[in-house]
Order: C-alpha cells, then structure tokens, then sequence
C-alpha cells in the first residue's frame, strides 16, 4: 500500500521567541522538520506534503533539500490541526493509500512505531499513536473500550473521570487518505476553543460505522518542542541515545558526556574519540580511527587507522585516506591527504591534495585564496614541507621534493627538487645592543613628558 505523509509545520512556535518558524529550529545539526521527515523515510512514502504558514519559504526549503520531491502547502490561517490537515486534501486528490499525519514540531516518532501504526490499518480504520504518561498534565485522552478507541477528548474538554486517564494522545494519525478528508470533513468546531480538531475524528468514524484504535510508543518518542528549554531536553535525548548506539556498536567514548554528535554521524567499531570532540553534519569515520580531545569534524571522510586532533579542525570537502595523521592546531579544509601522510601542528591545508607519505612541517599554510578566487595546491608523495612554508595557490610540489623552512612557494617544483625562497640572513655586530639602548632611552622621555 503507497503511503502518504502530511506534516503539519505551520506554527509559528511564540514560545521559542524567534523569527526563525518552530520547526527549523535545530537538534543535532539538523531541524526538527528533518528529523519529523527522516523518521518517515524508512516508509518509503510515495507522496510528502508539508503543511506551512510562518516562514512558508525557509520551511518549503528545508523540506525540499532533505527530500526534493516535497510538496509545500500553504495554510493561511491556524483554524486548528483538522484544519491543518485539510490543506493537503488537494494536493492528494486520486491518491490511493495510507495518509499518516506528523508533526513537524515532534522530531523522535520512531520507524518501528510507524510501521506499527501502517500494519494495524490493517484491521482498523483510523489508528491513534498513543503513550502512557507520566505526568498527563493537559493532553488529550484517548478513551478505550478494549481494543477499541471510542473517542480521544481535549483536556480542555474532559470530564474529572476522563482527566484521570494516563494514557495520552500523541497527535500522530493513520488512516486511508480518503476516509481521513471525508471525516475531517464533518469536523467542526464547537468546543472550548474553537478549533477544528483532528482528534474528532474519532468519533465521527464510530458514528459511520468505521473503526479506530490505539498504537502505543514510548512517552520519550512524542515529546514535541515548542521552547527553547523544550530544544535542549529534546538535544540531549537524541545525543544520549546516540552515544549509546555508538558505543554499543564498538565504538569508544572516553567520555560521552562531552561528545556531541549530529544526526548523520557515522563512526565505524574500534574507532576511539576522545572528550569535547564535535561532529557536525555529513561526518563518516571509518574503524580503527582515533579522535584526539577538543576536535571539530564537519563535511569530512576519515579513513581507517587515521590520527585527529587534538585541537584539529577538518571542514568540509575533507578527505582523509588510511593512516594519515592531523595534530594539533591543525585545519583542512576541501583538500585530500592520501595515505600515510601528516600534518602535525599549526598548519592550514585548504583545496590541496596531499601526497601519500608527504610530512608537513609546523605553520605550513597553503594561500588559497586571492581575494576573489580559490586556488589549489598540489603536494607530490613522499615529499617534505620545511616548517613555516607558504605555498601561493595555484603552485605544485613534486614528488619527494623539498622545501627549505621559511620559504615562500610561488611556482612549481620539480619532483625531488629543493625549493628555497626567503631573504639572505646578515649579522650586524653589536647592532642588538645598540638599539636596545636606543629604544629605552626613548621610552624614558616619553615617560618623563607623560608626567
């Protein structure tokens, strides 16, 4: 059966007290609209509509890089989620298939539970994720009668009897496209606050003769974001359970608490990281590598058995082959160093490619950029870089050459050539003392006149 998501990211989230809209606020590296549609992913849905109001434009962007078949609707006005989810009415017009409406908001609904809800369609006409609360505060109620789901009422709206139930009404629903827009059709809004409620619809399908029940996850999974403090409880649920997955698939956290990852990070067995280490978005590292403390990683491949850090940054377009070592202080950035290569300390490597074997000294620095455009360097294998090099973009080093410390590369060098470029160094006798001497007597005058 083709499944079809509807996602409700119209609000503008007032609580967070923010131009950006709710849902674009990030867990992870990634906003929560992201994580709302990776969930859903796994389903292979045929169609995706976002429902969005607040920041139409960003949201519709956000949507389309992770998914660039995404379908943006625009809702208006907030008249309510059954409101909401009317929107898409239009745009699923002759689709045949499941319809599950998420909320963009809600960033840890599960593909198991998902796939819970799909294989319960299968005897029921509307399912309801539900979950046992712990605290059940103002949530909706879904009142059971055994396995059937005879109505789902607003806190607002519920009698003591029913406040008094646990268990508690996620939002997310399932049910045949067309069924779902034939009962929201007959939603209104005689309630307290006057909204169309998708929860109705429950028992408008009872009262059709229609059946509906609940799906239950875990209270951890529906937790929505609508605050800043919201943001970070939901921040440090996803790095806890990432961290965990990672060391329990043979990875080694010397300290996880320190750890942050995002919610694409890929970190292979045997691989050590060491605290206050920083993976940004697009990180692989493959096994037997090892992290060295108070490193950042974005947009980086990190080959096997390779040495990073400490104190090293790798950005984007960074590709390091197996072996390699990055020490401290050092920064690569779009460049790729083949194997066995190193850059030890204090260096920056940006749009080059590194040679297998190469060793580069201390404050090499490749100056790729002139002001207006990036240049790149090539450095051949099994060369040497003399600490303090700067190599002019576009420039290439040979294959075991050399270059002096100090010297400034502004053409190519052959392969095991020297390269030397820096200014003949004189002695002038006596002149250190004489200067010294000059220089203090000029700061006493100063001194003097500043009384």
């Amino acid at each position: 059966m083709s499944i079809a998501l509807i996602i409700l990211a119209a609000g503008k989230g007032t609580r967070m007290k923010s131009d950006l809209p709710k849902v674009l606020h990030q867990v992870a590296s990634a906003p929560l609209l992201v994580h709302a549609m990776k969930s859903a992913d796994a389903l292979e849905p045929a169609k995706t509509i976002v429902i969005a109001g607040h920041g139409a434009e960003a949201v519709g962007k956000a949507a389309s890089e992770f998914d660039e078949k995404a379908e943006v609707v625009l809702q208006t006005e907030q008249l309510g989620t059954a409101h909401a989810v009317a929107q898409a009415k239009s745009a699923l017009a002759g689709f045949e298939g499941d319809a599950i409406v998420l909320y963009g908001d809600t960033p840890f609904i599960s593909p198991q539970t998902l796939d819970q809800m799909i294989k319960a369609r299968a005897a029921h006409d509307v399912i309801v994720l539900g979950f046992e609360a712990s605290d059940p505060g103002r949530y909706g109620r879904l009142v059971m009668d055994g396995d059937s789901l005879s109505k789902i009422v607003e806190f607002k709206d519920a009698s003591d009897e029913e406040r008094a139930i646990t268990l508690c009404n996620s939002g997310v629903i399932c049910a045949n496209s067309q069924t779902l827009f034939d009962l929201i059709d007959a939603v209104g809004n005689d309630n307290a606050s006057g909204e169309y409620y998708l929860t109705d619809i429950v028992e408008i399908a009872q009262s059709k003769g229609l059946s509906a029940t609940s799906v239950t996850c875990d209270e951890s999974e529906t937790l929505g974001v609508n605050s800043r403090v919201q943001l970070a409880e939901a921040e440090a649920i996803f790095q806890a359970k990432a961290r965990n997955a990672l060391m329990e698939s043979g990875v080694t956290l010397h300290a996880p608490e320190t750890v942050y990852l995002s919610h694409d990070t890929h970190i292979g067995p045997d691989t050590i990281v060491e605290p206050n280490v920083v993976f940004g978005p697009s990180v692989t590292v493959e096994n037997g590598a090892h992290i060295r403390a108070f490193s950042h990683i974005e947009g980086a491949h990190v080959s096997r058995g390779a040495v990073v850090g400490p104190y090293a940054r790798l950005r984007p377009g960074t590709e390091l082959a197996e072996f390699t070592k990055i020490g401290n202080f050092v920064e690569i950035k779009n460049a790729v160093v083949d194997e066995n290569a190193k850059v030890n300390h204090l260096s920056y490597v940006g749009d080059a490619h590194v040679g297998a074997r190469a060793n580069i000294g201390a404050g090499t620095i490749t100056c790729n950029y002139d002001g207006v455009m990036k240049h790149h360097t090539k450095i051949g294998s099994d060369s040497f870089i003399g600490s303090n090099t700067l190599l002019v973009a576009p420039v290439s080093v040979g294959a075991k050459a050399m270059t002096a410390s100090g010297t400034v590369v502004t053409k190519d060098v052959p392969d095991a050539a020297l390269a030397m470029a820096r200014t003949k160094q004189e002695n002038k006798p006596d002149l250190a003392v004489k200067l010294f001497d000059m220089l203090k007597k000029k700061k006493a005058k100063r001194q003097k006149g500043a009384e």
